[in-house]
């Protein structure tokens, strides 16, 4: 038994916007630079995940830069990890 007919339906991710309740030759609304609108949510989501993913790229490149200045510190703190993750139960 087929779930649809796959040659005259389109899949769901093609002419997004023109979903259900919305004309066939649809097109998506844009705006005058040429950017679709977003939900306002889902805008202030995606610079939230922004704002994050640049926060953690520097704090890894300050945690190179310390283990680099500060070689004997990091090695111990390596050994320490190393220590916590041998005795941890699993």
């Amino acid at each position: 038994m087929r779930d649809r007919d796959f040659h005259d339906t389109p899949s769901p991710g093609t002419d997004r916007g023109t979903g259900r309740g919305a004309k066939p030759g649809a097109v998506p609304e844009r705006r005058p630079d040429g950017v679709a609108p977003r939900d306002p949510e889902a805008e202030r989501e995606a610079e939230r995940r922004r704002r994050r993913a640049q926060f953690l790229r520097d704090l890894a490149e300050a945690r190179q830069l310390r283990d680099r200045v500060q070689p004997r510190r990091a090695k111990t703190a390596r050994l320490r990890h190393a220590m916590r993750m041998r005795t941890f139960r699993w």
